[in-house]
């Protein structure tokens, strides 16, 4: 009994903050293929190439017609405060698509490295006319970088056609981290604590 009292009495130790990296669209850029490496991708592959600028010139277009039908109604802090989650939304898709994209490369780099050890016998290529385990994980890989390369489009798009309708940098929103206890509040309560 008396254990389980002096449990009860002991500070509860307050867990740190975790820090989360703030998904950015510079964040975005970095996971992604680029140009190049989508046009290697399409080429390699044989896969529709991306048009990166129409995608970015629809959504920008798209969120400016969605603004103007929502102005006569919406006042410019609310509509500020709405953009900013949408964009987000796009920008956080686009971050989905490109950790998929980079986690499907390494299965594919895997399988592939794999195959190229010959003292392996199993996971060797398929049978005749069909892709082996490899080969499929390397066009997976080819078809997410490809739809990371577009939403990347789309969620720079959307991040242009903030600044444009708002005039202001889009930034991903950040809850205000909530203010620890002081060193003096923190001893008072200890000293309640070891009073009972």
């Amino acid at each position: 009994m008396a254990l389980k009292n002096a449990q009860k009495s002991a500070p509860q130790l307050a867990r740190a903050p975790q820090c989360r990296q703030a998904i950015t669209l510079e964040l975005v850029a970095r996971l992604t293929p680029t140009a190049t490496q989508a046009h290697k991708l399409s080429t390699a592959f044989g896969l529709d190439p991306v048009d990166f600028d129409g995608i970015r010139e629809t959504t920008e277009a798209h969120f400016t017609q969605h603004a103007d039908a929502l102005q006569p109604t919406v006042n410019e802090t609310a509509l500020r405060i709405h953009l900013q989650r949408i964009v987000g939304a796009c920008v956080g898709s686009a971050h989905g698509a490109a950790t998929f994209y980079s986690s499907k490369v390494t299965v594919a780099c895997e399988m592939t490295m794999k195959l190229a050890n010959e003292d392996r016998d199993e996971d060797r290529d398929g049978v005749s006319g069909f892709d082996g385990k490899a080969a499929r994980a390397r066009e997976f890989a080819a078809q997410a970088g490809l739809t990371a390369y577009a939403l990347h489009a789309s969620a720079t798009g959307a991040v242009h056609a903030f600044r444009g309708l708002t005039g202001e940098e889009w930034k991903p929103y950040e809850a205000p981290i909530a203010p620890s206890r002081s060193v003096s509040a923190q001893a008072a309560a200890a000293q309640i604590d070891a009073l009972g």
